[in-house]
């Protein structure tokens, strides 16, 4: 199928699973519950989850097994979106189209919910062992890559960098270093969940690793630019939010032309990576397309 199609697909069963795995909003706490639901069930793509799916399929495994816990890298995505755009942080009021979860609920309630979607992931990638449905050495691998990928070794570590460097003019290798965590290192956990899950090989896995390192970058690169290239209507929020609060982009340090550059040589490399893989790897190689090429 082409990858419309299959990103259609993989959405409509994540977009599912995620509503079976969240406390309905009539559960008390009923504004904690719909706070939780708010930002998640708006129209994200999915590409995290989908990573971890593709990397199952790219090792030979059944991605229909790892629905579950693909799922749960959504809600550590969708708690770093609500911290993100929180008064103390970027201080942004839309996300995905609609009002940040702030901007609804109010300052403590989004807090609170982004603390509680990031808690119930990882409740979430403890119930494959207890349900019998992966090995106990592959559960207790991945929620340390997830771990370190959404702490102060991934997310928050990133974040901080990031609130640091606002109107200061850095390295490019200090861009990298904010990219690569805030953003890259969840996408990197993603197929590394994906592929530990589905058996794949130690091989395997260090390859997939580098796929995502370099598909990471690539996508927060792609950011970068849309916030000055693109529209409301495409990214679901204001366009030039980066450069009114003095972040450091990679277009603001290097250029727009240089960053287009640099996220098609970092599409290579992801390809690169994958060059021992047969056509079960076809998808993670046409989403790294995806990510260099789109609108959002």
């Amino acid at each position: 199928m082409d990858l419309k199609t299959y990103l259609q697909k993989k959405k409509i069963l994540i977009d599912k699973a995620l509503e079976e795995l969240l406390p309905p909003e009539d559960e008390f706490p009923t504004q904690l519950h719909k706070a939780m639901r708010y930002c998640l069930m708006a129209s994200g793509k999915r590409i995290r989850p989908i990573l971890a799916l593709a990397a199952a399929e790219a090792v030979g495994g059944n991605p229909d097994t790892i629905i579950h816990e693909a799922s749960a890298l959504e809600l550590i995505h969708t708690f770093t979106l609500i911290h993100d755009d929180l008064p103390a942080m970027d201080d942004d009021d839309y996300r995905r189209g609609i009002l940040t979860t702030h901007k609804v609920f109010g300052e403590a309630m989004a807090i609170l919910a982004g603390d509680a979607l990031l808690t119930e992931a990882f409740n979430i990638l403890s119930m494959g062992f207890k349900k019998g449905t992966h090995q106990a050495t592959h559960i207790v691998e991945i929620i340390k890559v997830v771990a370190d990928a959404s702490g102060s070794k991934g997310i928050v570590g990133g974040q901080v960098a990031d609130l640091e460097a606002e109107g200061k003019m850095i390295e490019e290798k200090a861009v990298e270093y904010i990219h690569n965590h805030k953003t890259g290192s969840l996408i990197t956990a993603s197929v590394i969940l994906g592929g530990t899950l589905a058996g794949g090989s130690n091989k395997e896995i260090v390859h997939l690793k580098q796929y995502g390192e370099s598909i990471g970058l690539a996508f927060q690169i792609k950011d970068d630019i849309l916030d000055i290239t693109g529209s409301a209507a495409e990214i679901g929020k204001k366009p030039g939010s980066d450069e009114n609060k003095k972040k450091a982009t990679y277009p603001s340090i290097v250029g727009l032309e240089v960053a287009e550059k640099r996220q098609r040589d970092l599409y290579q490399l992801s390809l690169e990576a994958l060059e021992s893989f047969d056509s079960k790897a076809d998808h993670l190689r046409e989403i790294a397309l995806y990510i260099i090429e789109r609108s959002s």
